[in-house]
Order: structure tokens, then C-alpha cells, then sequence
């Protein structure tokens, strides 16, 4: 039974996202777009399965559906926040910071989702990853604290990430 998931399911995380990106982009949310998203979901990690060489040993489906919520509603606020910024604030008045995240996380699959996360939630974007994976540099677009922005990142999504994937 084990074998079955492992072959029907080698990347949960992009199964489920990729059913997700769909969905998103068809712009419509009924059954047959959650099920055709559901299929692709299935069928392009399988076929790309050869080039992953490992694949999460562990993974929370719950927890991910769960995050992803929390993502979605975080990009909502950061949308109208900054808005406000750039609507309200002169240039000149902006202050802008790069914060250096260190990492705990150690499969890249959580490392990509935590980059990738920073970077859609508007207000912030991740730069670049050091060398050896252990921090990553985010731009803030506005922050009185930058040891705040990354004590953030940390707490609200690196944590969920590490709970996420075992």
C-alpha cells in the first residue's frame, strides 16, 4: 500500500499545489476543476519523477492546507497594507531594509516554499540563498524593525514549514 502512495503521489507538496495553481488559474472553483486539477496534480509528478532525487520523506497534508490559508489571507492584508505604503508615504519617507534570515529548515523543498512564500507576500521579497542554504536575504519594502520582519518569517511561516515537512 505504501509503494502505491509513494508511486501515485512521489511529490505531495507539488501534487497539491499544482492542483491549487489550476484552479487558480482557471478562475472558476467547481467540481471538475478541482478533479481535472487533482489529476494534474497526479500525473505531472509522476512523469517528472525521474529528475527528483529525493523526494519529502515526510509530509502533513492537513498542515499544508492549513498554510496555505494562512499564506493566502497574509498576501490579501500585504496587498492592502502596501497599498496604504505606496499610497500614503513619500518615497523619501520609505525605509527600506535587507534582512538576513537564517534557515532551519533542511529539505529545499521547504527552503523553495519559504522563499517563494516571503516573495509573494507583497512588502517583501526573497533576494537570494546563501551558498550553503542556511539563510536566506529578504528585501522589506518598509520597516521601522528589520529584526522584526525576520522574527516573522520565522515564527510564522519557517515553523509552520519544519511542522509541515517532518
Amino acid at each position: 500500500m505504501t509503494r502505491l502512495f509513494n508511486w501515485l503521489l512521489p511529490h505531495p507538496a507539488l501534487t497539491l499545489l499544482l492542483a491549487i495553481v489550476w484552479i487558480l488559474l482557471q478562475n472558476e472553483v467547481s467540481a471538475g476543476m478541482i478533479v481535472f486539477g487533482l489529476i494534474l496534480g497526479i500525473i505531472i509528478p509522476i512523469l517528472t519523477a525521474v529528475w527528483w532525487p529525493e523526494r519529502p520523506k515526510g509530509f502533513r497534508i492537513g498542515k499544508m492546507v492549513s498554510y496555505s490559508l494562512l499564506v493566502m489571507w497574509d498576501i490579501l492584508v500585504a496587498n492592502i497594507l502596501v497599498g496604504w505604503i505606496v499610497l500614503t508615504k513619500p518615497n523619501s519617507k520609505l525605509k527600506p531594509a535587507w534582512v538576513v534570515v537564517p534557515i532551519d529548515l533542511l529539505q529545499p523543498e521547504a527552503i523553495t516554499i519559504l522563499a517563494g512564500t516571503v516573495t509573494l507576500t507583497p512588502g517583501t521579497i526573497s533576494a537570494d540563498l546563501s551558498n550553503n542554504g542556511r539563510s536566506l536575504l529578504v528585501h522589506a519594502l518598509h520597516t521601522d524593525d528589520p529584526d522584526s520582519v525576520r522574527d516573522e518569517i520565522k515564527e510564522r511561516y519557517e515553523r509552520r514549514l519544519k511542522e509541515i515537512f517532518l
